[in-house]
């Protein structure tokens, strides 16, 4: 079959990006599509291949993508699928709208329908007045409506949580099996190592991650905290930081890593749709404090490999701290946790899948 595969921009290396890279494992002959594509940002087998980009990539400062947002639906739409047998969208934004040859299987592996024009839509915009808030709701309107309807252009949805899953049902009114994303490498040992005197986040900074509560939480408990990203809350983020957090952006992966060996604790205080960092740190025997909503329920097993806050305020957070620091954490729990989020088992689950919906259409074509 000749394979297509979108995702919606290529601009680092994120969780999303390591989801592709495994889909890109399955179907190595694929071509790639995408709305953006910043050349050296990705790994070998990502650049390596055909790339597509829409109009969007020559459009003036990239760096600003979010500017563009009322086009990616357009964007998105003129990418051109005529001759593809299979396409597998890879799509927290708009790559499952594409629009495929009627004869084609689409497969979409949804890591979260569009946050910021869904539920999250008042998270990302709080003030509710002025030119900017208004121009938005309208467009808003505008990619809720396209993204319901492009929903039925896809024939099969996967998705990363039954969290997701749930979300997919709600929005496009269409059912979604949960395939847990390639976290760790196929055979991963979990890895102990000593602890230092420190707790660590690692995100990309926007508002629904909530790292503005994690800031105000070590304020008052005098813990150490380090922080990892980056992102469009790093102004706001850096200023007035207490003495005992450091904000610590642009790691290479190799220091990322050694931070997740070496923290005391990790702390996931937003709600997240699934979460491939606190997998990471389970991997390396560190425990997490976790805000209990979301994709946190499905990876982190309460008291096993971390423990869970109720409300997001600074008390909860701080009593589940106090909580982790009082548990005698062991390595053999770490290790059965994480045997579930495997790159083996994402491929065989995303192969099976799509041998299973290659067969049924044939079937249903009379081939």
């Amino acid at each position: 079959m000749k394979v297509a595969v979108i995702h919606d921009w290529l601009n680092g290396m994120r969780g999303g990006e390591v989801v592709l890279d495994s889909i890109l494992k399955v179907f190595p002959d694929a071509d790639l599509f995408t709305l953006f594509y910043e050349k050296g940002k990705l790994n070998e087998r990502i650049e390596n291949r055909k790339i597509v980009t829409a109009f969007t990539d020559r459009l003036p400062f990239k760096s600003k993508y979010r500017w563009y947002l009322p086009l990616f639906p357009t964007a998105i739409e003129s990418l051109d699928l005529r001759g593809y047998d299979l396409i597998l969208s890879s799509s927290h934004c708009v790559a499952k709208g594409v629009i495929p040859d009627p004869d084609a299987i689409h497969v979409s592996y949804v890591h979260s329908p569009m946050r910021y024009v869904w539920d999250l839509y008042y998270d990302y915009f709080p003030n509710r007045s002025g030119l900017k808030f208004f121009a938005f709701q309208a467009v808003s309107n505008y990619l809720r409506t396209w993204d319901a309807a492009s929903a039925n252009r896809v024939d099969e949805f996967l998705c990363n949580s039954a969290f997701v899953s749930r979300r997919i049902q709600k929005f496009y009114r269409r059912n979604a099996k949960v395939v847990f994303p390639p976290c760790l490498p196929q055979g991963y040992k979990v890895q102990s190592s000593k602890k230092e005197n420190f707790d660590l986040i690692v995100s990309a900074f926007a508002p629904y991650k909530r790292i503005d509560l994690a800031i105000e939480a070590y304020r008052k408990n005098g813990r150490t905290l380090k922080i990892l990203g980056s992102g469009q809350e790093y102004k706001k983020l850096v200023k007035n930081l207490p003495s005992n957090v450091e904000i610590l952006p642009h790691r290479p992966r190799k220091e990322v890593e050694e931070y997740l060996s070496k923290a005391r604790t990790f702390i996931f205080p937003g709600m997240e749709d699934f979460g491939i960092a606190p997998v990471e740190a389970q991997g390396y025997c560190t425990p997490v404090v976790a805000f209990a909503k979301g994709g946190a329920l499905e990876t982190v097993v309460s008291g096993k490999t971390g423990i869970f806050f109720q409300e997001q305020t600074v008390d909860s957070l701080n009593e589940a701290l106090a909580q982790a620091e009082r548990k005698d954490w062991k390595s053999k729990d770490f290790q059965t946790s994480v045997n579930r989020f495997t790159e083996e088992k994402f491929i065989i689950q995303i192969s099976n899948t799509v041998e299973t919906i290659k067969k049924n259409s044939h079937g249903r074509r009379g081939g």
